[in-house]
């Protein structure tokens, strides 16, 4: 039998980060993970360089049945917090986009900075371990393992979410939850891509690869970012971003054009360039591909401007601004970026993330009702949870 004061499941973003902060504070921390490597998430989240964090990560930004909840850790462990110790650490990263902060190289140099604070803080790590069952002592917890006979006084349950079972993703997390009497809200795929009905699929099928800058919309939410046509569907940041409001039956709205008043736009044309054709004006706005594709749609598109009435502008208007893909679903867990829902904020501190129920029992990153939209705002809810919890574990 082993003895620790804190023993933490998931080598993950959170999971890592939590065992640096109790190890720094003398505290002997064991993290367990049935993976064969650590930080697979991290590894290719990004492309493989990591989106780590978002300078502007506030509650906004973030989805929950409690909006409230990550308030409290945002404020305590800010992104500018975790810059610092990436910059201490000589980590080179890039801004992608205003406040997107990427690696440089590749996520690989981020992943070795938390395990090196895992190694200063004389954190301990074991892979390739599974846990068959975890029992509460009056001081503490039992685990059995595939390596043996744990015992701690915490127990931190960092196993993230349900998203890219291919990494080692499962529902452990909420199963531990639930087996301590927790509720754990409804779960789903979270910025993942959309997929369409197989006949628009086939007359989209020339455009996999292409992207184009959209609006995408739905339940009142409204992204403007591109969108990338895949050889199942769409995907890119707005149609990930849209995800997250948008389920099947739902109304998706595309718009081709979202920096331009369509009607003022086309009308100007047609009196300033009535020679000009319709269709070699729309391929100076959009992808030519795409062009092609609408022009099945809209045979008159090679007429000059001048020939074009009022109702062709009209349904070429429409057309544009609620571009019809025929959305059917999404690719589920095994793309999704994350899990929307999760253990119930409720049922935990949103200061220590601490069980209320049950003492010495804390949940941090992914495996709560947190999520975050797309841009770095998951890990930097992974990094501030992970710090909270690890200054009470």
């Amino acid at each position: 039998m082993e003895n620790f004061d804190v023993v933490i499941i998931g080598a993950g973003a959170s999971g890592l980060f939590c065992a640096a902060q109790a190890g720094y504070r003398g505290r002997k921390v064991l993290v367990l993970d049935h993976a064969n490597k650590a930080g697979k998430k991290i590894l290719m989240s990004g492309g493989g360089r990591c989106n780590f964090t978002n300078l502007d990560a506030a509650p906004k930004h973030f989805l929950s049945a409690n909006p409230h909840f990550c308030i409290s850790a945002l404020k305590r462990y800010t992104p500018n917090d975790f810059v610092e110790l990436v910059d201490r650490h000589g980590l080179e990263y890039v801004e992608k986009a205003p406040g997107q902060y990427f690696c440089q190289h590749s996520a690989k140099d981020l992943l070795n900075i938390l395990l090196t604070e895992c190694e200063w803080s004389g954190s301990e790590i074991r892979l390739d371990t599974s846990i068959k069952t975890i029992a509460k002592q009056e001081q503490g917890f039992h685990l059995l393992t595939s390596q043996g006979e744990i015992q701690c006084e915490s127990l931190v349950v960092a196993s993230g979410g349900l998203s890219i079972p291919t990494l080692g993703a499962s529902g452990y997390g909420h199963q531990v939850a639930e087996q301590f009497g927790l509720k754990v809200l409804p779960r789903r795929a979270s910025l993942v891509p959309i997929t369409i009905q197989p006949t628009m699929k086939e007359k989209l099928s020339t455009l996999s690869g292409v992207s184009v800058e959209i609006e995408a919309s739905a339940n009142g939410m409204s992204f403007k970012e591109p969108m990338l046509f895949t050889h199942r569907g769409i995907s890119g940041p707005a149609i990930l971003q849209i995800s997250n409001f948008w389920q099947p039956g739902d109304e998706l709205q595309l718009n081709l054009l979202p920096d331009l008043d369509p009607e003022a736009h086309f009308k100007a044309l047609r009196n300033d360039k009535p020679k000009r054709a319709l269709e070699t004006e729309l391929n100076s706005l959009l992808p030519k591909r795409l062009v092609e594709v609408i022009k099945q749609d809209l045979p008159w598109m090679s007429k000059p401007m001048a020939e074009l009435s009022n109702d062709n502008l009209a349904e070429l208007i429409q057309y544009l601004t609620h571009f019809d893909v025929q959305p059917n679903g999404t690719e589920g867990y095994r793309t999704a970026e994350v899990t929307l829902g999760g253990i119930d904020t409720n049922e935990v501190s949103s200061k220590t993330f601490e069980c209320n129920s049950v003492k010495g029992l804390y949940f941090i990153g992914e495996v709560l009702d947190v999520t975050g939209f797309l841009g770095g705002y998951n890990f930097q809810f992974a990094w501030s949870s992970g710090f909270a919890a690890g200054q009470f574990v």
